[in-house]
């Protein structure tokens, strides 16, 4: 009975020994992908449709065949809106799942949160937002906009075609809407706009009543010169702040709001009304007139089954960055992520705007810069736009800290953060 027992528990052994084989084989066989984006609280209205786009890109590269010979594995996790449960997530996804890369994070605080992860488990993050720039870590892909490809240009619009003389800076109270007034801020004033000239307002996130902000706004605005808003107002706080400005019979011509943080997922199930005629700076837009445009718009509708789903800038910069990991990977003839690193560095790759976009020294890209006035339909119509492809620039020109430095990961300087001033590396690049 006994040496029965033993030789069933062999037989198990054996088997569970072949089966977890196999297991270990099929996970051979595939290349896991993070996507961490929230997907519950308060930035899943933002977040869900980047990890939707994340999985039709995999879908596309697997029916192309895969990578490497093998086929793409998509690794879903919800960091729920929750800043320190992203580190949470990531350590999961790189320890846990062994990812080969991930895609995700929006806020910048979200990001801030996982660098230390990245860095400890040396694995690659792919960032598709607009943010305030002052970092380049090494492990950290940047393929949203920089200031100086968004709210430089955006002021410079403003300045140049709009004739605007006086600037509200009005933002959420974090560190996105603060780096980036900062700058502008500085910007400004290099560019001779006096101090008084100046308002700078900010408010928490989800703020709803705008009244009296809005009133010092018309009362700022009503000095006899030309006045403008440049707004990093985010999230669900914009509709009561755009509906106040209606209220107190502020129109878009009279002082016109240019904002960094409203795109076409946020205008849609809106009332645009308020919003028609103002302006928002972005490096994509939907209603951009371009083969590779169209047809990336008709895949997203085909692959989410919905004719109405609209794209936006940090789809554009999931899409670009997706594409360049795959060519780096195919380059480095491995997902080695220290391998993968160095291949990144000067690829170049279509974007949705009928160009191409290359990855710099810096892990920043470049892109167009486009202004787009705000139509009842809630999309833009594109109404400006850069000459040509803007470097995304780590660190700011117009920060006196941030000036001397570079960011350069090529070898053999591998610097995030070196001062050429000093001649030396700061550190980890933040």
């Amino acid at each position: 009975m006994k040496a029965h027992f033993h030789t069933k528990l062999a037989a198990a052994a054996v088997a569970a020994g072949t089966l977890f084989g196999a297991h270990a084989v099929s996970a051979a066989e595939t290349i896991k992908v993070g996507v961490l984006h929230s997907l519950s609280g308060t930035m899943a209205i933002s977040e869900t449709t980047l990890k939707d786009a994340m999985l039709m890109l995999i879908e596309q590269q697997n029916a192309k065949g895969g990578l490497l010979g093998k086929k793409l594995e998509p690794v879903v996790v919800d960091p729920a809106s929750n800043w320190p449960l992203f580190a949470e997530k990531a350590r999961e996804l790189i320890a846990g799942q062994k990812v080969a890369a991930v895609f995700g994070c929006w806020t910048s605080v979200s990001r801030k949160s996982v660098l230390p992860v990245f860095e400890e488990l040396n694995s690659i993050l792919f960032y598709p937002v607009q943010y305030e720039g002052e970092e380049s870590q090494r492990n950290v892909f940047y393929t949203g906009a920089a200031p100086n490809q968004q709210a430089i240009p955006a002021v410079d619009y403003l300045r140049d075609v709009e004739g605007v003389k006086r600037w509200v800076l009005a933002g959420t109270d974090y560190v996105y809407p603060r780096t980036t007034n900062k700058i502008l801020e500085q910007y400004l004033k290099d560019s001779g706009v006096p101090a008084e000239d100046i308002m700078i307002n900010y408010t928490p996130f989800g703020h709803s009543d705008w009244q009296t902000i809005v009133a010092e706004i018309k009362k700022f605005g009503s000095a006899g010169k030309k006045t403008a808003v440049v707004s990093t107002i985010n999230g669900d706080a914009n509709v009561p702040f755009y509906k106040e400005l209606a209220n107190q019979g502020i129109k878009a011509e009279d002082i016109p709001v240019v904002a960094f943080s409203v795109g076409e997922e946020e205008l849609a199930g809106i009332d645009t009304g308020p919003l028609v005629g103002h302006l928002a700076a972005w490096n994509y837009f939907m209603s951009v007139d371009a083969p590779e445009n169209a047809a990336f718009i008709k895949d997203w509708q085909a692959f989410t089954k919905n004719d109405k789903r609209v794209s936006n800038d940090p789809m554009e910069a999931h899409y670009i960055g997706f594409n360049m990991w795959v060519k780096a990977v195919e380059v480095a003839g491995t997902t080695d992520p220290d391998k993968v690193i160095d291949a990144l560095i000067g690829v170049t790759v279509p974007n949705l705007t009928g160009g191409y976009s290359a990855m710099m020294p810096n892990h920043h890209i470049t892109k167009p810069v486009l202004i787009g006035e705000i139509q009842d339909n809630g999309q833009f119509d594109v109404v400006w736009k850069t000459p040509g492809l803007v470097p995304g620039d780590a660190w700011s020109d117009f920060l006196p800290d941030s000036k001397p430095l570079i960011a350069d990961w090529r070898k053999p300087m591998s610097c995030g953060n070196f001062n050429t001033a000093t001649g030396k590396c700061g550190g980890k690049g933040s």
